[in-house]
């Protein structure tokens, strides 16, 4: 029987030491010059590099990709170089530690962009949402909906910053197809209304995720690149209908590119998971469902079934950095603090304690 403890190839190119992932979450804690992460950011990650594989947190691609105060970016020379220190310590560590590429389309404000730029999406459809800005949370704005030269500048903007994560130390990236952001948007109906070929059918929804992975996966090759999903997920007021054809035709798609993984963020329907997994041939990761409680001990289970190759953990492992020897002991398990993960200190959550402490 396979555990969550066994090792896992990522097609053919990368072997993670255990099935354990950490999960990709918002830090906005990204206060060097241009964008960049400080040091803090290098101990945070050093931390929890006995994960199997970690995801960082949403780095936009490009400047008006940023949706949110002191998010990370991987369009310049100076992110690149704050990078390299970073995954220079996860692996010192052992670890293996992939970019999450995240532009947040028509989530953000223009008060979060120079040059009087504002945030773009397929369809000029504003988000029923507020973003976190300098002077306080603020109503999204009518975004600019993108032409198609701009969508393929889109994509040449993904492909440099895959680029860059590479040149940065990065094992790979994960393109963030999930959450409401731009890749979603694409693929959801309140927020694509075009007719043309980037819209309308679901081949036409589903091509922008394609046309980016495809692109990525030229630039730096299939095995160092991931794709995540959240089907059905309504954050940041997103409308989705036909989620099995919509998602299978995706991974239809997706499937000739022989990605390193897909990554599912889990609804309610587990039924739509089973079927997605069944189809999906290369490495699956999935972030169950589990609320209103954090993914925990129990979660293991779904590698052991089969119902995923490895399971991501969130909010557990902010507060236990060395998480996957908690869960091989099952235990004990420090409680996520709220106040520790939006605050946190210079010492990278250090508060929480380690086993043998």
């Amino acid at each position: 029987m396979t555990t969550a403890f066994d090792s896992l190839d990522l097609a053919g190119a990368k072997t993670l030491s255990n099935r354990i992932v950490m999960s990709p979450m918002t830090r906005s804690r990204a206060d060097g010059p241009g964008q960049s992460p400080t040091d803090s950011t290098a101990v945070y990650y050093a931390q929890r590099a006995s994960a199997g594989l970690i995801v960082s947190e949403g780095i936009q691609p490009s400047v008006v990709g940023q949706g949110y105060p002191s998010t990370p970016g991987l369009h310049s020379d100076e992110q690149v170089a704050a990078w390299r220190k970073v995954t220079d310590a996860v692996h010192e560590k052992g670890g293996v530690i992939f970019a999450q590429l995240m532009h947040t389309g028509r989530i953000g404000h223009p008060s979060l962009l120079p040059d009087g730029l504002i945030p773009v999406a397929p369809s000029s459809v504003a988000a029923k949402t507020q973003v976190f800005t300098a002077e306080g949370p603020q109503d999204c704005v009518a975004p600019k909906e993108l032409t198609p030269a701009e969508i393929q500048q889109t994509i040449a903007d993904f492909v440099s910053a895959a680029r860059n994560a590479i040149a940065a130390g990065f094992d790979g990236v994960e393109i963030h197809g999930a959450n409401g952001y731009l890749i979603q948007q694409f693929l959801s109906d309140n927020v694509n209304l075009r007719t043309d070929e980037w819209g309308g059918t679901i081949q036409g929804r589903i091509r922008f995720g394609v046309e980016v992975a495809k692109a990525v996966t030229a630039a730096i090759g299939a095995e160092r690149v991931g794709f995540r999903i959240s089907p059905g997920n309504p954050y940041n007021d997103i409308v989705e209908s036909e989620l099995s054809g919509l998602y299978g035709e995706l991974l239809t798609a997706l499937s000739p590119l022989g990605l390193a993984y897909v990554h599912l963020m889990e609804g309610p329907d587990r039924e739509l998971t089973l079927q997605l997994r069944k189809q999906w041939q290369g490495a699956f990761i999935l972030n169950p469902f589990t609320h209103p409680n954090p993914t925990g001990h129990e979660s293991l289970s779904l590698v052991e079934d089969g119902t995923a190759d490895a399971v991501a953990f969130g909010a557990l492992f902010l507060a236990n950095p060395d998480l996957p020897a908690r869960l091989q002991q099952a235990g004990p398990f420090n409680t996520p603090d709220p106040a520790t993960f939006y605050g946190g200190d210079e010492r990278g959550y250090t508060d929480y304690p380690t086993l043998g402490q």
